[in-house]
């Protein structure tokens, strides 16, 4: 598993995959389905995985971080690279710091708070919380106004942050002042990660210049999300965009229901790994109809080959 320094060349060897955490009947998490995620991810190509909102992370409790990150240590290939994430609030934040200074794990990423934050709040936060690591964060903005860009660009000056995670969702990807903005501030795009999954990747990568992409639905076809970002970074447009298209169906019904919700559904009604129930304060989906269409988009979309 890495633990050395991240560089900007580990943002883009490997799709960012963001996949759900496999959880038994009884609630508790199920390391033999959450091995088998990871793997199916990592035959298809993927080799960054990063446990966040999809994970359920923000309604887990501070006494579960540490078996968490033993489950972690313990599926991710030794060519691979794993992501916790911590927070939202900065208590917990800093709480769950603490016991990560004890691990390997070169970075997390900060949930981004829904509520009681501040631009200049979240950026001091931030820098707190990278000081009491003694190792930079993975900044995750994903509404306008919750970090400033100037903030962002001193974050990275100073180390404190290794690299945003940009998920502010556009009628029009392609028009977008604030990435902009965040693009300007930084000097560049390297260290800026496209962070709402296949829908505006062609925009973010071709149109912004951005490097990689994370991705929830690349835990169904891991193979063809990584085709897309080959096709990317060998500037062929246009075939990235074709394949794109195979992910929209269950990006409509993830946009349509709830992204994570959805996401954890898919996982398991393709047979990919059974991820069980959704901790609280989530619940899995539940209508037949709904499920039926999540399953049909999933295996659709798992079963769909190259060339």
């Amino acid at each position: 598993m890495k633990t050395d320094v991240v560089e900007p060349t580990d943002l883009a060897r490997s799709v960012i995959s963001v996949p759900p955490l496999p959880r038994g009947a009884d609630g508790t998490l199920d390391r033999q389905e959450t091995r088998k995620l990871v793997d199916h991810l990592f035959a298809g190509g993927v080799s960054t995985f990063l446990f966040g909102g999809n994970a359920n992370l923000y309604n887990m409790g501070f006494r579960e971080f540490a078996p968490f990150l033993d489950l972690v240590e313990d599926v991710t290939p030794e060519e691979g690279w794993a992501i916790p994430s911590v927070g939202a609030d900065f208590g917990k934040a800093a709480d769950q710091i603490d016991m990560l200074r004890e691990r390997d794990f070169p970075t997390a990423m900060l949930l981004p708070a829904a509520s009681a934050a501040t631009p200049a709040g979240v950026a001091t936060g931030i820098r707190r919380l990278a000081d009491r690591y003694g190792r930079p964060l993975i900044a995750y903005v994903r509404a306008d106004g919750y970090l400033a860009p100037r903030d962002l660009a001193a974050l990275f000056d100073d180390g404190a942050v290794a690299a945003l995670k940009y998920a502010i969702v556009r009628p029009d990807p392609a028009e977008d002042p604030a990435l902009s903005a965040f693009l300007d501030a930084a000097g560049s795009a390297e260290r800026i990660v496209s962070g709402i999954g296949e829908r505006p990747v062609i925009a973010h990568l071709a149109g912004f210049g951005l490097k990689s992409f994370t991705s929830g639905s690349v835990c169904i076809a891991p193979h063809l999300s990584t085709a897309i970002l080959h096709a990317l970074k060998g500037g062929e447009t246009e075939a990235a965009s074709l394949l794109r298209e195979h992910f929209l169906p269950l990006e409509d019904l993830r946009d349509a229901y709830s992204p994570i919700r959805v996401l954890h559904e898919a996982v398991r009604l393709a047979r990919i790994a059974d991820t069980g129930p959704l901790s609280p304060f989530l619940a899995n989906i539940e209508d037949p109809g709904t499920l039926d269409e999540i399953e049909r988009a999933a295996c659709r979309l798992r079963d769909t080959t190259l060339g």
